[in-house]
């Protein structure tokens, strides 16, 4: 279940007043002082520095294989990514004004639809996987499906909305069955967006009871991006003898930005999918397990591969060591090759954190350039 954080702020302004100081008499003469020509006044009071308030980063993840049938291998992710208050509202930094830091930000998935085509059984690797808010224009919701806006837009309209809810309020969003999809009851919103939000709100659940969230402070504005990179290379060809395996494995990212472009918080998460294919092209077999956040202790690196902690405990203490960095500062990062990975050279993070980083870097840094 969800943990809604309640934390009192303590909003200090500082006014500096001026003291006025005394001066000595004037000297006595025949006719009365003078006025002075100006009157003393007080310094003006210095502007109150902004107040810095908690916040929390959670993510989730939800994917399923419903699209995958013979002749193609496919698995649908939807990527969420939530930063709150100390109310438990969905905050939008960059709205955030001194003393007013209600709002919303979410960051509703990069939705990796990553898919194959086993016709025959061919698998192929080294393919690209743009998410829909990478394609844009170019996913076709317009142009093929005559929606009313495209896939980037619509789940735009989907984050507009939740401005001011609680995780739990955009969680029991009613939705109706319409075209075969089940979408938003509410007249506001499906004005903007007409899409099946049931693993919109999915996602956003997890994100808002996320265990591995994290909290930050702010003063000033902030923005939030997040970044997901798919790579196939471990997918294997069927045979007469052997199935295939279509491995389409999607590394995720989360970066709250500052307004210097400094990362504020940040986390990653990764799954490993496996879609079983035969030589003709048919769907034998999938295995999803959750993401390797979620495996925790089940992921077994410490069990089988004599690692210093698990992959979740070491790709926190990966996200922990970007903040403060500048996105081209992380994908700098500096890596040696140790036991057939790529890892950091830097001795601290090191000492948490032995696993490869590269997939890590990737995606927290384009998470932070994507920030908006």
């Amino acid at each position: 279940m969800k943990k809604t954080i309640s934390i009192l702020l303590l909003l200090c302004m500082v006014f500096a007043l001026a003291a006025c100081g005394g001066s000595e008499a004037p000297a006595a003469t025949e006719a009365p002082a003078e006025a002075p020509a100006e009157a003393p006044t007080e310094a003006p009071a210095e502007e109150p520095a902004a107040a810095e308030a908690e916040y929390k980063l959670g993510m989730g993840v939800v994917s399923n294989f419903d699209s995958s049938e013979t002749g193609k291998a496919q698995i649908d992710t939807t990527f969420a990514a939530i930063v709150t208050d100390a109310e438990g509202k969905i905050v939008d930094g960059r709205k955030k004004r001194l003393m007013d830091l209600q709002g919303c930000l979410l960051y509703t998935s990069p939705s990796p639809r990553n898919k194959m085509d086993v016709t025959d059984g061919a698998v192929t690797t080294g393919n690209e996987y743009p998410t829909k808010m990478e394609k844009g224009d170019a996913y076709g919701m317009v142009q093929f499906g005559n929606a009313i806006a495209e896939w980037d837009a619509q789940t735009k309209a989907f984050e507009e909305f939740a401005v001011g809810k609680t995780v739990e309020e955009v969680v029991g969003l009613e939705t109706k069955e319409h075209n075969g999809h089940q979408v938003a009851v509410d007249e506001t919103l499906f004005a903007g967006c007409t899409m099946d939000i049931v693993d919109f709100k999915a996602a956003v659940e997890k994100a808002g009871s996320d265990e591995w969230a994290v909290s930050f402070t702010a003063a000033d504005a902030f923005t939030l991006g997040v970044a997901s990179v798919t790579t196939d290379d471990e997918s294997t060809v069927p045979s007469a003898e052997e199935d295939g395996v279509v491995k389409m494995y999607t590394e995720f990212g989360a970066a709250v930005v500052g307004a210097d472009g400094k990362i504020l918080a940040a986390l990653n998460d990764a799954i490993q999918p496996n879609i079983t294919v035969n030589t003709a092209g048919e769907i034998v077999a999938t295995e999803y397990k959750g993401t390797k956040r979620e495996l925790g202790d089940d992921y077994n690196m410490v069990k089988f591969g004599n690692a210093i902690a698990e992959w979740d405990a070491q790709s926190a203490a990966f996200s922990a060591y970007t903040v403060g960095m500048a996105s081209d500062e992380v994908a700098g990062l500096e890596t040696k090759e140790h036991n057939g990975h790529q890892v950091t050279v830097d001795e601290t993070l090191f000492a948490s954190c032995t696993m490869d980083i590269t997939g890590m870097q990737a995606v927290i840094a384009q998470a932070a350039n994507y920030a908006r």
